[in-house]
């Protein structure tokens, strides 16, 4: 069976939950990284157990053999690397959260991936996490009546420390908030479970780290179905991180996953059921196996795989990664104007991406 030869863009903090799932793919083979830090570079290199490394994708990519690059850059460069490298290479794309900042970054990045007949892959690798899967069954199944409201908790700690790790966190051109950044994957599942938004209101503030972006959110979203989603973001969690959760509500049960990446079923209540069904449930779902990150990428990288080889729909292709963007960007220009926001919308005010 073929085995498909990955590339890495990018040699930062998730670079190596790539290559722990890469590693852990028996299809897969990391063939080279890049990195414009060479230290990066060089560590990703060795920690991938590969004998060389690059500074310039435009290089690794005329001398690799490679199917599929991963594009790990800091936000705001995604759909400039993607756009180039798709076009004079030709290779299909996995791309980190969020796929971009702007919209039109990313109806840019679908349409040039469309014309070049490549894969475009959007990274939401919590879908995979057990609780998550076994949520989505029971949406899906309708075991909850109707569903009339969904949050989610972000509560994590990141001190100053991390946003003067490199130049680019904390902006607005290149990272976003921490509902672009940190809050992306959360904001994917609420959405994910709860269908179309129509509509949000929401605020957000500064309060404990020195950017210029907003390290603590919320919002109120209203669905199409009637549902209310709640979110509730923040770094500024001290002194360490309490949680990443999310709850659903409907008139016949009650879910609550929680953990520090939405990977504990905490709660699995619905009517009629009995105590022995329930605590199945939470026993066989109880938490994802270790290494949270790894266990998702493994997940998903093995879902690209298969859908380039036997042409299925992917999960979260460049459209279903564009949904959580733009109620992203909704949640910013709400807290702009201090207004309701109506989904579809055409951002003129949020700040992601200038």
């Amino acid at each position: 069976m073929k085995k498909f030869r990955f590339a890495l863009v990018g040699c930062g903090r998730i670079s190596s939950k790539h290559i722990d799932a890469i590693k852990n793919i028996p299809d897969a083979e990391l063939t080279a990284v890049c990195d414009v830090i060479e230290e990066r570079a060089r560590s990703c290199s060795e920690k991938a157990g590969l004998n060389k490394y690059y500074l310039s994708y435009d290089e690794m990519l005329k001398n690799e053999e490679v199917d599929i690059v991963n594009i790990l850059t800091p936000s705001g460069l995604h759909p400039e690397h993607t756009i180039d490298i798709v076009k004079k290479y030709r290779k299909h794309i996995i791309v980190e959260k969020p796929m971009a900042l702007k919209l039109s970054d990313a109806d840019t990045m679908i349409k040039t991936c469309d014309l070049n007949s490549v894969r475009l892959f959007v990274v939401k690798q919590n879908r995979y996490n057990l609780p998550v899967m076994k949520l989505r069954s029971a949406v899906e199944n309708g075991d909850f009546g109707r569903i009339f409201m969904g949050s989610v908790r972000v509560r994590w700690a990141r001190d100053q420390k991390y946003y003067d790790q490199d130049e680019w966190r904390g902006t607005w051109k290149l990272d976003g908030g921490v509902l672009a950044n940190q809050a992306s994957h959360h904001i994917d599942l609420l959405e994910w479970m709860l269908g179309t938004p129509v509509s949000v209101m929401a605020k957000t503030e500064t309060y404990l780290a020195d950017v210029e972006v907003d390290d603590t959110a919320a919002a109120i979203i209203k669905f199409e179905n009637g549902a209310m989603g709640i979110v509730e973001a923040t770094t500024a969690t001290r002194p360490v991180d309490l949680e990443g959760s999310l709850s659903i509500l409907g008139e016949k049960g009650s879910v609550v996953i929680g953990g520090f990446a939405v990977n504990k079923m905490e709660t699995w209540n619905f009517t009629g059921q009995s105590k022995e069904d329930r605590d199945k449930v939470l026993k066989e779902y109880a938490e994802n196996p270790p290494n949270v990150y790894g266990f998702g990428h493994i997940r998903y990288i093995e879902h690209v795989i298969d859908c380039i080889r036997n042409n299925k729909q992917a999960l979260v292709d460049g459209l279903e990664g564009r949904k959580s963007l733009e109620l992203i960007n909704a949640i910013y220009e709400s807290a702009e104007t201090g207004k309701e926001v109506e989904l579809k919308f055409k951002p003129r005010r949020s700040k992601l991406g200038s």
